[in-house]
């Protein structure tokens, strides 16, 4: 249901009175999205000197919006998204549309540019983006292909290439190959020169092979740390395996990177693990490591020049309404997504 709410305090958006737009409004931590999140209509905002107004065509949902819209674990609070209430306007991070204002500090675009990128409170008509997490728009793709990319790509992009430095003719690994980050992982690996093993279930097998993968692992009947096949990167971005299954997949001198990974825990949420594989790093040949992402604009543009060479794509799995988010979210949670989730508006 649709209803007319001006938000107070933190969530209030700076606006012009009269000047009104649809979003979703974010009413407090929960972990079912239908209880937290409802469309309603709010001021527009205006941007800052150093800010841009952007008219936002499409969205997108990853695991990632789920973590936001529950404060769970709950270190991510810390992390600037609200102590006790949630400090933006919704859990929306990504973003393609069209610039309709600049502020007078903001000489990277102009109005009508296409751009995509990462702002805070992305599920609206409008939102206020600052101009270093914004990219021009890959030409040749739809608003909604823009917005399947930010944080899923940007993710994909630093895990093959800043951390796991894959190199021509690495064997790589791919675990949760078939999810929104994972499209994006097996196609940049294969980009830049290596051999990609992707990991998913039966029914997703042949997205995996479509991506390029040269080898797929059906993981309701294949173990892949039981065979022969030892890895020089693994990025294990959906599961939650043990160390040691994944370190006994590597060869020795390997490098496991841990981009993901969720279990059900409120303090920790599976970053347990993560803890245990830093700790662990430096007393073995093999490489552990994880990292949180970096929302930049240059990386934006990396990914949109693989789009434009043809080496990359984004895989869109469904598409939902702004009014329907929290049904959107509900979907990517229970894992049957393949590729990205999209809102447009």
């Amino acid at each position: 249901m649709t209803s007319t709410h001006t938000p107070t305090g933190a969530l209030t958006p700076a606006g012009s009175e009269g000047t009104m737009m649809r979003a979703i409004l974010h009413t407090g931590y929960g972990t079912v999205a239908e209880d937290v999140l409802r469309c309603t209509t709010v001021s527009r905002p205006t941007p800052e000197d150093d800010s841009v107004l952007v008219r936002v065509r499409a969205s997108s949902v990853d695991r990632g919006t789920w973590h936001i819209m529950a404060g769970l674990p709950y270190p991510i609070r810390l992390a600037g998204f609200g102590v006790r209430n949630p400090k933006h306007l919704n859990p929306g991070r990504c973003l393609a549309g069209t610039v309709t204002a600049t502020g007078p500090d903001v000489s990277s675009f102009q109005v009508g540019d296409e751009v995509f990128g990462t702002c805070d409170g992305a599920f609206a008509e409008y939102v206020t983006a600052r101009p270093d997490k914004l990219s021009p728009a890959p030409s040749g793709l739809s608003p909604e292909q823009a917005a399947s990319m930010p944080v899923s790509g940007v993710t994909a992009l630093q895990a093959v290439r800043d951390h796991g430095r894959v190199q021509a003719g690495d064997h790589v690994l791919v675990v949760g190959a078939s999810g929104g980050v994972g499209t994006f992982a097996v196609q940049i690996a294969k980009a830049f020169g290596a051999q990609v093993t992707g990991v998913c279930s039966t029914a997703k097998t042949g997205l995996v092979r479509s991506l390029g993968a040269d080898h797929v692992i059906d993981h309701t009947s294949t173990d892949f740390a039981r065979g022969s096949t030892h890895y020089d990167v693994i990025l294990d971005i959906g599961g939650n395996s043990s160390l040691t299954r994944l370190r006994r997949a590597l060869t020795p001198t390997g490098t496991l990177v841990i981009v993901g990974g969720e279990t059900d825990g409120r303090l920790l949420g599976g970053f347990d693990r993560t803890l245990r594989a830093l700790l662990l790093s430096p007393f073995v040949r093999q490489d552990l490591r994880n990292f949180v992402a970096s929302e930049n604009g240059a990386d934006l543009r990396v990914l949109g020049d693989l789009v434009e060479a043809g080496r990359l794509r984004p895989v869109i799995d469904r598409t939902y309404p702004l009014s329907e988010v929290a049904d959107a979210v509900a979907h990517v949670i229970g894992g049957r997504a393949r590729g990205k989730t999209v809102i447009t508006i």
